[in-house]
């Protein structure tokens, strides 16, 4: 707590004040009506009716009225204090709750839920939208350690086997040095590579960039020329088509993703013969991206797990264009800053459908 701050009134406290205040001034202005009618209707001085009945005068009513009023707004009084403290109390059991979930949330322990019962009131929504925060937090929480573990995992081997080079080197005089400072080259590469994707899933997954007005067929025809020397390589054939597709975003992510999703779709493809469909559509209210390739038929199970960081469809196995295992986790989370979804389906002839739904542009 900041040194200028000094404690206040609990909330519990203000609430009472504020019921007996209210509760004091409802029963002040019934008195002053009462008052007002007594005055309207009582005679200014003492008189006997015909009946033998006796009025009184304004006096005497002034001191009949004046101490039970008085012993009234006093009884108003006690009764406002204890009933709000006591209503105070009852209303403020939930955010006791909530406080006490807020506070082992602070502490590391985020596995703690409200579920709070009872009627679906504003308090009852608050603490079910902070067990969803929670929920959400602990899993992006999970996610961030099992990334960071794996990050470490994947940087660590690529110095691992450059120590292991320069080790047997220096034990061997011999040793042919243009070979290692290839094998040390290719490695190298491989670091950077990764480090560069890391870099990018931290840009995305901050939002820092520039939205523009992107069309997603310009898009995939770009990447489609990008890669067309490595699909040639692998004797796969890229079709592209579709309609103009306009969303907001950034080019250069956009393209980013568009450019893993082909890559993945020509590396896990079929050994000849391959072919991969890149399909652009503008629906009511959102731009798609289909890619759909050819390949061997994947379980709904692995399919689930692609989007994983340092997940691979391959289980691992590397290759010349292996990857560092970033590329759809980099995609859904450059499709997820942009608003947008990211559906992957496997087909049931083989190989893996997957559709990046963006929010149109606006007109």
């Amino acid at each position: 707590m900041p040194a200028h701050r000094r404690p206040g009134l609990s909330a519990r406290l203000k609430l009472a004040l504020s019921y007996a205040g209210f509760l004091m001034l409802a029963g002040t202005l019934l008195l002053a009506v009462v008052w007002m009618f007594l005055l309207r209707y009582v005679p200014p001085n003492a008189t006997y009716g015909p009946g033998g009945y006796f009025f009184p005068g304004r006096g005497d009513l002034i001191r009949a009225f004046v101490p039970a009023a008085g012993w009234a707004l006093a009884f108003l009084l006690v009764f406002g204090l204890v009933g709000g403290w006591w209503l105070a109390g009852r209303m403020l059991v939930p955010l006791r709750r909530i406080s006490e979930a807020t506070r082992r949330a602070a502490e590391g322990s985020l596995s703690y839920r409200i579920d709070m019962d009872g009627p679906r009131d504003e308090f009852r929504e608050l603490a079910d939208s902070f067990d969803a925060m929670l929920a959400q937090l602990e899993a992006h929480v999970a996610e961030q350690q099992r990334f960071a573990a794996n990050a470490s995992h994947e940087l660590r081997t690529p110095l691992a086997v450059t120590q292991t080079m320069i080790d047997v080197a220096r034990r061997d005089p011999d040793h042919d040095h243009r070979e290692l400072l290839e094998r040390l080259r290719v490695v190298n590469s491989r670091a950077i590579d990764l480090t560069e994707a890391l870099l990018l899933l931290s840009r995305a997954d901050r939002r820092s960039f520039a939205r523009e007005t992107v069309d997603l067929s310009l898009i995939a025809e770009e990447a489609a020329e990008t890669l067309l020397p490595l699909a040639e390589k692998h004797g796969v054939e890229i079709e592209v088509s579709g309609e103009a597709a306009l969303t907001e975003g950034s080019y250069a992510l956009l393209l980013q993703t568009t450019v893993n999703l082909l890559h993945n779709a020509v590396v896990h493809n079929l050994a000849e013969g391959g072919l991969v469909r890149l399909v652009t559509d503008a629906g009511p209210g959102c731009a798609t991206l289909t890619v759909e390739n050819t390949g061997e038929r994947l379980s709904p199970q692995l399919v689930a797990t692609l989007t994983e960081p340092f997940r691979r469809g391959s289980e691992r196995i590397r290759s010349d264009h292996a990857g560092v295992g970033l590329g759809l986790a980099i995609v859904k989370s450059i499709v997820r800053a942009h608003d947008g979804e990211l559906a992957l389906a496997a087909r049931p002839e083989g190989g893996l459908r997957v559709a990046v739904r963006l929010p149109a542009a606006r007109r």
